[in-house]
């Protein structure tokens, strides 16, 4: 049986716990940065992009889309890469 774990609730002046059972827990889309990425995927910077550049020879329309994160960072959705490389092993 999993442990029920602890969401902090904020308010102005203080902070609360409630219990939360597992199937409350909300689930949120992890961001990937890029150095993971290339770590994960076998991939350099300049193929990632190459792939996201239409005007590229490398481009490829099915590789996930960059979440804009800041004036200067950017990050991709984990689940989408998870499903783009079992689409590519499944190939």
């Amino acid at each position: 049986m999993a442990s029920p774990t602890y969401s902090p609730i904020s308010s102005k002046h203080n902070m609360t716990r409630t219990k939360m059972t597992f199937k409350q827990r909300e689930f949120y889309p992890r961001i990937i940065r890029l150095k993971p990425l290339t770590a994960r995927i076998g991939l350099s910077r300049s193929t990632i992009y190459d792939r996201m550049d239409k005007l590229s020879p490398r481009y490829d329309p099915t590789f996930p889309r960059s979440v804009k994160l800041g004036p200067g960072a950017v990050g991709w959705i984990d689940s989408e890469i998870t499903a783009w490389l079992e689409q590519r092993m499944a190939a």
